[in-house]
This record gives structure tokens, sequence and C-alpha cells, in this order.
């Protein structure tokens, strides 16, 4: 609406109540409207109206409404707001109910519903409305009748929301069991996994046992072919003869008796050569060296090996 329009608006205005009937009003001049709040009566009759907006029941200011001969087919859901209404005239609209918060509507006390295509329950509450009384008692049973239905409808809501909740519960419930399930799935599922595993590594200590039985039966199979061969060379050798033996032995008997000479000659020349031939212990020997030597003189083979020795040292 234009500022000059807005203008009129206020020139419309008598005391408390605003006359806008016959003004061919398509819509509700909210803005307006809130900018007087001294206009708690308002007439928007003989209009072309079909719907209220939402934002016309923020003018809780309104005491005295008339809404009849226009087009309307229904009213805001947010209507019970309209705390001080006390007079509300929709005669010759186009309603068919009522919207469940017009029970919130405590001041109201005069309503017509005459000329409506209002639904059964609903038009038989109203009843005629012909009269100042009946328009109160309109009210009154209308405001009766929707306070029912905004019972029946709470009650509606809240079985509603606890059938909503029991969903949840369920749907609660079956979350858990799937994750449940989930979880017992996973938790077989890594066991069987771990099985798995430890029977891998059982068959793998096993080839490993297998293989190293054979390898070791390998070795005493080949170490009893080794043994059975030594066995076979040394039967097949031949026995040592007895000629074999008496020549070790004398062999043996020989050494001992070098040995023996060597040691005599050894000592000899200790007590016949150094210095210790005038200790006591080398006067028997000497005296047996010279019998010896003495005895050898004798004889002829003796004297012979003397002789060469001297012409040889000639």
């Amino acid at each position: 609406m234009t500022k000059a329009k807005f203008e009129n608006l206020r020139d419309k205005l008598e005391g408390n109540e605003l006359d806008l009937s016959l003004s061919n009003l398509t819509d509700v001049p909210v803005k307006e409207l809130a900018a007087l709040p001294k206009a708690t009566v308002l007439d928007l009759s003989c209009n072309n109206l079909t719907i209220l907006p939402p934002e016309f029941c923020t003018l809780t200011h309104l005491v005295k409404v008339d809404l009849s001969k226009n087009q309307l087919v229904s009213l805001p859901e947010e209507i019970g707001r309209l705390s001080s209404l006390y007079h509300l005239d929709l005669y010759n609209n186009k309603l068919t109910m009522l919207p469940v918060s017009f029970s919130q509507l405590r001041s109201l006390k005069w309503l017509d519903l005459k000329d409506n295509p209002l639904e059964q329950s609903l038009a038989k509450a109203a009843g005629d409305c012909l009269d100042e009384k009946q328009c109160k008692q309109c009210a009154a049973k209308v405001l009766q009748h929707m306070r029912v239905l905004q019972e029946a409808a709470d009650k509606e809501r809240e079985r509603r929301l606890l059938k909503e909740k029991e969903q949840e519960k369920k749907r609660e419930a079956k979350q858990r069991e799937k994750e449940a399930r989930e979880r017992e799935a996973q938790k077989k599922k890594k066991a069987e996994e771990k099985e798995r595993k430890r029977k891998e590594y059982q068959a793998q200590m096993a080839a490993l046992a297998a293989q190293e039985h054979q390898k070791k039966k390998k070795e005493e199979k080949k170490k009893r072919a080794s043994q059975n061969q030594d066995k076979k060379k040394a039967a097949m050798a031949p026995p040592p003869s007895k000629r074999s033996l008496c020549s070790r032995l004398f062999s043996w008997l020989l050494r001992l008796l070098l040995l023996l000479i060597v040691g005599a000659a050894g000592v000899i020349t200790v007590c016949q050569v150094t210095e210790l031939r005038k200790e006591p212990f080398c006067a028997p020997i000497n005296l047996y060296v010279h019998d010896a030597l003495s005895w050898a003189q004798g004889l002829e083979v003796v004297q012979q090996v003397i002789q060469k020795i001297s012409d040889f040292q000639a």
C-alpha cells in the first residue's frame, strides 16, 4: 500500500474503529494495520479476500473483526494468537472448517458462521446465529467443539509421537541388533582368519619337520651305506700274517736295543770325556768300560778293525 493510501487509511479511523469495507481489497494491509494499534475494531466486510496471511494473527490488539461477505476458504493456523478478539463475523464466506487453534480464542464471546459450507459437526455446533443470543451461543459452542477437536488432535499428536517413539525405539533396537550381528560376524571372521593362519603355520611347521626328518633319514642312510662299505672293505682285506707280527715285534725290540745302546753310549761319553768322570757315580762305569775294552782287544776281529782304523788315519 502506497504512502498516500496509508494516509487515507488513517483518515478512515474514527476513534477505535477502522472501516475498510467495500474497498475491493484482495489482501489485508497487515503492516499498516499494525501501525494503528488504536484500531481495535476492524471492518473488512464486502471485499474480495480469499485468505488471511499468517501475519494477520500478530494484530493482537484487535477486539472486533468483521470479515463477512468475502471469499475466505480458510483461516490461518495461528488464529488462536488473537487473544483479545471478542467479536468475529465470518458470515457468507466459503469456510468448511476452522483451524484447531481456534479453541485458544479465550476472549471470544460472539461468532457468526452462517452461509458457510461448514462440515456437518461444525455446522451443528455453530447453529443458526439469527440473533445476538444465538451468536453468543455459537461462539461458546464452537469454542467447546474446537476444544474437543483440540483435545482429540492433542491425543492424536501424542499417540503419533508415542508411535513415532516406539518406532524409533524399534529402529534403534533393530540397529543395535544389526550392529551386534555385524560385530559378531566381524568377530567370527577374525576368528576364522586366525584359525586359517594357525593351520597354515602348523602346515608349514609340519612341512619343515617332514623335510628335516627326510634329511635325517637320508643322512642316516648315507652313514649306514658308508659303514657297510667300510665293513665290506674290511671283510675283503686279507688278515694280518704271523710273519708281519713277528717283524713288528723284532722292529720294536731293535728300537729298544738301539735306545739302550745310545743311552749307554751317552752315559759312557759323559763319564769318559767330561769333568764328571771324577764323580763317584762314574767310577764303576769307567771300570766296566776299561774291562770291556781290555776284553775286546783280545778278540781277533776287534784287532783287525783297530788296524784298519790306524791305517786309514795314516
